[in-house]
């Protein structure tokens, strides 16, 4: 825990409450970054302080929602600012201040490593350190790769150095999915590109999936011995990423504003993206609100879902929504315990699964409920846009920039807490724990 001192006494403050602290300085620095003058193509002004704070915690919490076009509105400095709050986001503050401390010959004491455990996710203290090399050293090798394929392809129409510039730009992007583009309509006009789709894909796949399992990947070789963690994440994520494509197939078949005018190899392409993409990346490649309903409500489960712990994404994350499907499993089957590949899960992490599950709920059901009194716009747009920013994910039917100026502030907030994580926010809230000292009498209450 840290103490700060005040008025003659310590206080303490729990690693969440850092964490909070920690994200909103760099927020409040990305946006008086934005709002210079430098910053913006518009003469003599940067962005006005409530845009600036919503495209500054958009990058920082790896969201992708923007109130104004990042090619058009911004110049390679202001650019440049995005891509370093994205990238600093993706890794989250405490990993770059630890790699800091490591680089100045600081000592990393007990205090760092803990809210390293807490930002990561991790179930140790063992390694941490030099999980931060790791973590820095894949971020690089990965990004960098996707930005020369990307460079190589999109120099066939567009001059090298303008290539590499977009290239770069978008393998970070996409790496940490956050999904800013630099075209007006994202994606779009390399719908049927192979190379665009399987190189964005592939970047925010990987940089979803989590480092822990990367690095569980690399050092076993072997699915076998994989951990637990491993195992589930990737399952969900290939379930989720083939259940996805076939969906979006399915629903956008024979709408003639998405998917339904092109040919079947641009169709497989624009709904293996599309069905793929909801996992926190952003990036669209068709309108998105011109969707259907079906494909729309679809899309919502996935953002809420989300990506994997310890990675780039948003959500519950895809682990967590798997311990929940099989505690309610477990249940139905009137079994004791929670067996995933034969192992057994404990029931207060189950528990905490649960936790997040519903604290999630609580948090987007508060801001929706909210934005209808401060928006006059179709419920399933304000829906979708809620839980996009929940799940830091960054897709949006259109309605981003004509939000008001409190339905931005809410959607910022939600970004907030999104990347945060719902429990985080909740344990930051919450003042500090307090083991009970009796525990009182057992009674039962009806349920169900």
């Amino acid at each position: 825990m840290e103490l700060i001192k005040k008025k003659g006494k310590f206080i303490q403050l729990h690693p969440a409450q850092i964490l909070v602290i920690g994200f909103a300085v760099l927020i409040l620095l990305g946006t008086l970054l934005l709002m210079l003058p430098i910053s913006t193509y518009e003469e003599g002004r940067g962005l006005h302080f409530v845009d600036a704070l919503f495209e500054a915690t958009s990058a920082v919490c790896v969201t992708g929602l923007a109130v104004v076009d990042t090619g058009t509105t911004f110049t390679i400095f202001g650019q440049l600012v995005m891509l370093f709050l994205v990238q600093i986001g993706g890794w989250g503050f405490m990993t770059i201040g630890i790699f800091m401390f490591i680089i100045l010959g600081k000592k990393i004491g007990l205090k760092e490593r803990l809210l390293l455990q807490d930002s990561l996710n991790l179930f140790t203290l063992s390694g941490v350190v030099k999980l931060v090399f790791r973590i820095i050293l894949i971020t690089l090798i990965v990004e960098i790769t996707g930005a020369l394929i990307l460079a190589i392809r999109w120099s066939f129409e567009m001059p090298w150095t303008k290539a590499l510039y977009y290239g770069f730009f978008h393998s970070i992007s996409a790496f940490n999915n956050a999904g800013f583009g630099l075209e007006p309509d994202n994606l779009s006009k390399w719908v049927g590109d192979p190379t665009v789709n399987l190189a964005i894909t592939s970047l925010f796949i990987i940089g979803g999936i989590g480092f822990t399992v990367i690095l569980d990947v690399w050092q076993k070789k072997s699915l076998r011995k994989l951990s637990l963690h491993s195992k589930v994440a990737l399952l969900m994520t290939l379930i989720l990423n083939v259940v996805g494509t076939i969906i979006i197939l399915i629903s956008e078949f024979h709408n003639p504003a998405t998917i339904g005018n092109l040919n079947w190899n641009d169709k497989f392409w624009a709904s293996y993206f599309q069905g793929v993409v909801p996992r926190t990346a952003g990036f669209n490649t068709i309108d998105i609100g011109h969707m259907t309903l079906s494909s729309q409500v679809f899309t919502m489960a996935l953002m809420f879902i989300g990506a994997s712990s310890g990675s780039t994404g948003g959500g519950i994350k895809v682990t967590t929504f798997a311990i929940i499907i099989f505690a309610f499993w477990t249940v139905l089957t009137n079994r004791s315990d929670v067996n995933i590949f034969k192992r057994r899960i404990s029931w207060s992490l189950v528990n905490k699964s649960l936790s997040i599950g519903v604290s999630a709920i609580i948090f987007i059901f508060t801001i929706f409920f909210l934005l209808t009194y401060t928006e006059d716009m179709p419920m399933n747009k304000l829906l979708f846009e809620t839980i996009s920013a929940f799940g830091t994910v960054g897709l949006s039917t259109g309605i981003t920039g004509d939000l008001s100026p409190y339905g931005k502030l809410l959607i910022t907030l939600m970004m907030f807490i999104g990347r945060l994580g719902p429990l985080t926010m909740a344990f930051a809230l919450m003042s500090q724990r307090h083991e009970a000292r009796l525990r009182y009498a057992e009674e039962k209450i009806l349920i169900g």
